[in-house]
């Protein structure tokens, strides 16, 4: 019996990096099937590019390919901060590779060759793992605007917008707080870290993007508001 995703939300966008054709296309037809959204990568160059482009909600990754290796990709996904669920494929008995996936920050591991069901089983407890943690951190909102948290996901109105890690942390302080004023010290602090040695114009810098971001129209986004001689709050 197939088990498809819940269907009273958009389906789950899963990317798959692996270079052997027969099984990427493969495993993408039977998640297809099953009534997920995918997304495919032949390499690493690629599967790094639509790593951060498509914005999944998993990642499928291989770990030896042309280019960038799936470590790569994962190390680096980390290191920018994103939290996407990344099941790791490898060739049976390369313990090292498990452990070092793991160590980076992968969330589950699958050996080769491997059943499909068992894929798909992992995929979705996965998945259940990551709306579980949806449901205790539910998105925020304000005006058009929803921010799914767990998913670190922004959409506007009815379109999905591109954020960096770093713009993502900066717009979850503002509007989980509406209406507080943060000072530009304190937003480096909460988002960038203690011993960052950047400046309060960094702050000023991730601000405007964000406001052109979020803007309808082109117009840049009016409830991201500066405080003169302070910093920034966001208006309910």
């Amino acid at each position: 019996m197939k088990t498809k995703p819940d269907t009273s939300s958009p389906p789950s966008r899963i990317l798959v990096v692996e270079d052997d054709r027969s099984l990427r296309e493969g495993v993408a037809m039977n998640l297809r099937l099953q009534g997920y959204e995918v997304v495919t990568a032949a390499d690493g160059d690629e599967g790094m590019q639509q790593a951060f482009n498509s914005q999944p909600d998993l990642i499928v990754l291989d770990i030896m390919m042309p280019g960038w290796s799936g470590l790569d990709i994962l190390e680096e996904l980390r290191r920018r901060g994103e939290e996407v669920p990344v099941l790791m494929l490898s060739a049976r008995n390369k313990t090292p590779d498990k452990v070092t996936g793991l160590n980076l920050g992968a969330d589950d591991y699958l050996a080769k060759p491997f059943d499909l069901p068992e894929l798909i089983a992992r995929i979705e407890a996965m998945l259940r793992r990551r709306r579980s943690e949806a449901e205790r951190d539910p998105p925020l909102r304000f005006g058009n605007v929803v921010i799914d948290r767990a998913a670190r996901r922004v959409q506007v109105g009815h379109k999905t917008v591109k954020l960096s890690a770093r713009e993502f942390d900066l717009l979850c302080l503002l509007a989980a707080s509406p209406g507080q004023v943060f000072t530009r010290e304190l937003i480096l602090e909460k988002v960038w870290g203690w011993d960052y040695e950047g400046t309060a114009r960094t702050v000023d810098n991730f601000v405007a993007s964000l406001r052109k971001k979020l803007g309808a129209l082109r117009r840049p986004c009016r409830q991201i508001q500066t405080v003169p001689r302070v910093g920034y709050k966001l208006e309910p």
